[in-house]
């Protein structure tokens, strides 16, 4: 059953008809913020994201409301649903009603779980002239592209990180850039010093009867 207006509408891979009543478009009343996360489950290699605006099926005009209202969206990936603590890929500044295209591509070669389409239309913030007085979600599908894997690098994101404890690595060198959970070193042969554990060992075991029982990776006390 097509959902109308529906958040996951934006991860379906329908993107031929952009139009409100498609079923296929996220809708949403007019409002001072709108944001859109999408949950890659684990920490991916990005290396770019697509977004297709909800056009009606009709080209651009100046007077189309939609098109006044994504002026000035952005484009952030983060590792939790905080847009505020990942890494910004793109800002709108320089789009009008003339030139903000139907479909848009922000490259972005970074790491992280969530990309987030995020606008605003803050009362008390003056913005351009162009800009609709309100926001919305009104996106039709967003694309991400990069690793499909936790770990890997190349030029088609094809090859796994050369070593086997790394999750990270960076996408031209296969550098490893963050070890799993309980390894460190800079190919991450290394298991965590004795009482620490978790990402960049940066956790220490503080219940265990004897810290040496701490499991590197989760902390687990394996002797209570």
């Amino acid at each position: 059953m097509l959902r109308i207006g529906d958040a996951s509408n934006a991860v379906d891979g329908q993107k031929s008809n952009l139009s409100k009543n498609s079923g296929h478009c996220v809708h949403s009343a007019d409002t001072e913020t709108a944001t859109l996360w999408v949950n890659l489950t684990s920490i991916h290699n990005i290396e770019k994201v697509t977004i297709y605006f909800m056009t009606d099926n009709k080209q651009y005009v100046s007077s189309f409301q939609n098109q006044s209202s994504f002026l000035g969206f952005s484009v952030d990936v983060s590792n939790t649903t905080d847009r505020l603590q990942g890494t910004l890929c793109y800002k709108d500044t320089n789009f009008t009603l003339d030139t903000i295209p139907a479909v848009f591509t922000a490259v972005c070669s970074v790491h992280g779980q969530y990309v987030i389409y995020y606008n605003e239309r803050l009362s008390k913030k003056t913005y351009p002239e162009n800009y609709y007085h309100f926001t919305n979600n009104n996106v039709c599908e967003i694309e991400v592209y990069g690793c499909p894997a936790t770990g890997c690098y190349g030029s088609n994101n094809s090859l796994p990180c050369p070593y086997e404890n790394c999750q990270q690595c960076h996408k031209q060198t296969g550098t490893c850039q963050v070890c799993k959970p309980g390894y460190k070193g800079q190919q991450c042969k290394l298991e965590c010093e004795t009482g620490k554990y978790g990402v960049n060992c940066s956790k220490s075991c503080g219940n265990c009867l004897k810290q040496r029982q701490c499991q590197n990776v989760d902390g687990f006390c394996s002797k209570g």
